[in-house]
C-alpha cells in the first residue's frame, strides 16, 4: 500500500512514521525548503527559537504526543516541568496553579469542586461558549481572567471563542495527563526524530515540491500532481487542513463545503526574550491574567540550557491576536514584557506573528470537523484536524491517532 502525504509537519510526520511502521510506502511533499512545519527550530544569534509553537508539550511526558513518538520510537527525551505552571496575581504574587481555587469564596470552591466531579452532568449539549459557562456557575472575575489567560496561551482564543465542552474536554485532559514538559533539542528535535524513522523504514521525504492537485477518479483519490509531474497513490493524507485541500480537487459536495468554509483559524503573536538571568526561574508555564495581552510566559533554558547561547536564558512570550491591527497587539505585549519584568534586563530577539495562511491553528479548537473527507481515501490530519480536549501539538497527536483507528 502507498500512502502519499501532503505537508511535513507534526500532523504529517506523526502520520508518516506510524504508517512507514505499519509497512506502508510512504512519501511526503513539502513546498518550503525545510521539514516541521511551525514545530520546528529556527536558529537566531545562537539561540534555537521555534517556527511556530513554543518549545513546550503541553502533557509533557506522558501525554498523546509523547506517547505516540515512544509508539513510533521516536528517541526523543521530555524534560517534565516542575512546576508545571503558576500563576501571576494582580498584587504580583506568584502562586501555584493548582492553588487557584484558593482565590476563590468558600462557597465558590465547594462548588467548583462539585462542577469538576461532576463535569459529565455539567457538561453542555450546546455551542455555549467557555465565558458564558463560567458566568454561569461562578460569576468570578479571577476565574474569568484565568479562563482568558489560560485559552489564549494553549489555544490562541479568548474564552468567549472557545465551546465550553471543548474547553471541558481539556480540562479533563490536564488532570489525566498531568503537567507540560520541554523537548530537549526543542520543537526541532521531535520533528527531526520523526524524519529520521520514516527514512529509516525506506519512506521518501521531498522538499520544494508543491502538490498542486489531487487526482480523483468516480470519488475515490488516486494519486497527486507534484510540480507537474503524476504520483500514484493508494491513499493521501493531507496535512494543510479542509480548506487547502479542497482547494487541490473539484469538490462538489455541497454540504461539506458549507461545513469547513466557515473554520476560523486562531491567530497568535509570540515574543522571543534573552536574558543574562532568569526571568522566572522554572520551566513551567507563567501565566499572566492581570497583563493586558500576554497570555503565558516559558523560559525553556531552565529546562535545556542548550537552547541558547552559554549564559544566556531563552524566554517565550505568547498571547493571541485578537484585533486586525497585529502592529498594536505586538506593541501592547512589548508594554506587558515591560511591566512584568519590571527592573530586569532582557534582550528582545524577535517578534512573531501567525495568522492567514501560516496561523496558530488554521482550524481553531472546538472548530474541527475531524479527518475525512467526501473523498474516499483522502484524510486530513494536523491542525486542521485535531482531536477533542487536545491542546495544540496533544490535539495533533489525538487527531492522527483517530485517523490510524480509521486506516
Amino acid at each position: 500500500m502507498k500512502a502519499v502525504i501532503i505537508g511535513s509537519g507534526l500532523g504529517g510526520l506523526l502520520t508518516g512514521a506510524k504508517l512507514a511502521g505499519a509497512g506502508y510506502s510512504v512519501e511526503i511533499f513539502e513546498r518550503l525548503p525545510f521539514t516541521g512545519g511551525r514545530f520546528t527550530n529556527l536558529p537566531y544569534k545562537g539561540f534555537k527559537l521555534s517556527t511556530g509553537a513554543l518549545h513546550m508539550i503541553p502533557h509533557g511526558g506522558r501525554g498523546p504526543l509523547a506517547q505516540m513518538l515512544r509508539e513510533v520510537g521516536a528517541k526523543v527525551i521530555i524534560h517534565d516541568s516542575e512546576p508545571m505552571a503558576v500563576i501571576r496575581k494582580e498584587n504580583n504574587e506568584i502562586i501555584s496553579f493548582h492553588d487557584f481555587r484558593n482565590e476563590l469564596s468558600l462557597t465558590k470552591q465547594v462548588k467548583l469542586g462539585t462542577v469538576l466531579a461532576y463535569s459529565l452532568k455539567f457538561r453542555p449539549d450546546s455551542d455555549i461558549s467557555f465565558r458564558d459557562w463560567v458566568l454561569k456557575y461562578f460569576d468570578d472575575d479571577f476565574l474569568l481572567k484565568l479562563a482568558d489567560s489560560f485559552c489564549g496561551w494553549a489555544l490562541s482564543l479568548q474564552a468567549k471563542d472557545v465551546p465550553a465542552h471543548e474547553m471541558l474536554e481539556i480540562i479533563n485532559n490536564m488532570y489525566l495527563y498531568k503537567g507540560s514538559g520541554v523537548p530537549a533539542g526543542g520543537c526541532g528535535a521531535v520533528t527531526d526524530a520523526l524524519f529520521d524513522i520514516i527514512e529509516s523504514k525506506g519512506g521518501m521525504i521531498y522538499t520544494r515540491s508543491c502538490v498542486e492537485r489531487i487526482i480523483v477518479n468516480k470519488g475515490i483519490a488516486k494519486g497527486v500532481v507534484v510540480n507537474g509531474n503524476t504520483i500514484g497513490a493508494d491513499i493521501i493524507i493531507s496535512d494543510i487542513g479542509h480548506i487547502g485541500t479542497s482547494r487541490m480537487y473539484d469538490c462538489t459536495d455541497k454540504e461539506y463545503l458549507d461545513k469547513i468554509k466557515n473554520l476560523k483559524p486562531s491567530k497568535g503573536i509570540k515574543i522571543c526574550l534573552s536574558a543574562d538571568e532568569p526571568l522566572i526561574g522554572h520551566s513551567g508555564v507563567y501565566f499572566t491574567p492581570y497583563a493586558k495581552r500576554i497570555n503565558g510566559i516559558n523560559e525553556v533554558t531552565n529546562a535545556d540550557p542548550s537552547l541558547a547561547p552559554p549564559g544566556k536564558h531563552l524566554i517565550m512570550s505568547h498571547q493571541a491576536n485578537i484585533s486586525e491591527d497585529t502592529r498594536a497587539e505586538i506593541d501592547l505585549g512589548l508594554l506587558d514584557l515591560r511591566k512584568l519584568f519590571s527592573g530586569k534586563k532582557y534582550e528582545v530577539l524577535l517578534v512573531q506573528s501567525y495568522s492567514d495562511g501560516w496561523p496558530v491553528n488554521r482550524a481553531s479548537s472546538g472548530s474541527d470537523t475531524g479527518n475525512t473527507t467526501p473523498i474516499k481515501n483522502l484524510y486530513i490530519v494536523g491542525d486542521g484536524a485535531k482531536g477533542h480536549g487536545g491542546i495544540e501539538v496533544e490535539g495533533v497527536a489525538l487527531g492522527v491517532r483517530n485517523l490510524m483507528k480509521m486506516i
